[in-house]
């Protein structure tokens, strides 16, 4: 038996249906991000339980907390379907996340010391790999850590756990529009860390307010390109 299968079944049923559906959650939510899961596809129960070899419990808790992130669309004794991109929804997320991640980076500035700018350093270097072959995901998955480790420099790593439960519509509007934006976000982040390097809590602010600025050019183009998308 796998250990975290053992762990679980030592917890009890219910520690293991959360255990599935929060793996469910999670590998959905990415299929969703990444557009496998397009607005308006259906999903049932009996398929994603099929697909993670477990009960339909922990699939209709993965569903429903989905559908509270906004993400799905659950009716009863009918398919779950992906819901459209709210431009709303996106410029919500975009607005708590700059008003957070702001002060984030402010406090980041405040403290930020030669071994946090390495570690910073060394995944844009890894974005820029990423880059080179056009590997989008593995992009996208080093920029949620860029931004994740400057949370952690803060010391404030529960705001950006906040953030990423929040900004869901969001990263589907930059994921949809991030072939061909590559060299500019690298180009963005360095700024960043180069304010940081400096200690430069104004610089650093200013750095990140651009950087989360483009949401709304994001948004036009990708409702321009792929206009049944959205509500």
């Amino acid at each position: 038996m796998a250990m975290a299968d053992a762990d679980a079944a030592i917890a009890g049923p219910e520690h293991a249906a959360d255990t599935h559906a929060s793996r469910i959650v999670s590998a959905l939510r990415e299929e969703i991000m990444r557009l496998e899961l397009r607005p308006g596809d259906q999903i049932s129960e009996t398929d994603i339980g099929m697909r993670y070899g477990v009960s339909r419990q922990p699939v209709r808790e993965a569903f429903i907390r989905l559908s509270q992130s906004g993400l799905v669309l659950v009716r009863p004794k009918r398919a779950t379907t992906v819901v459209k991109i709210s431009e709303r929804a996106v410029l919500r997320a975009r607005f708590i996340r700059e008003a957070i991640e702001v002060e984030i980076v402010r406090r980041a500035a405040r403290v930020a010391v030669a071994t946090d700018i390495a570690t910073l350093e060394s995944l844009i270097a890894a974005q820029e790999k990423a880059a080179d072959r056009g590997d989008l995901v593995t992009f996208h998955r080093h920029d949620e850590a860029f931004h994740e480790e400057i949370a952690r420099i803060a010391g404030v790593e529960f705001a950006w756990a906040f953030i990423d439960d929040q900004k869901m519509q969001l990263d589907r509007v930059r994921f949809m529009t991030l072939a061909g934006a590559t060299p500019r976000t690298i180009g963005e982040h360095r700024a960043i860390i180069a304010a940081l390097a400096a200690r430069d809590a104004d610089a650093s602010e200013g750095a990140m307010r651009l950087h989360l600025s483009r949401i709304e050019e994001l948004l036009a183009r990708a409702k321009t390109e792929l206009p049944d998308y959205f509500e």
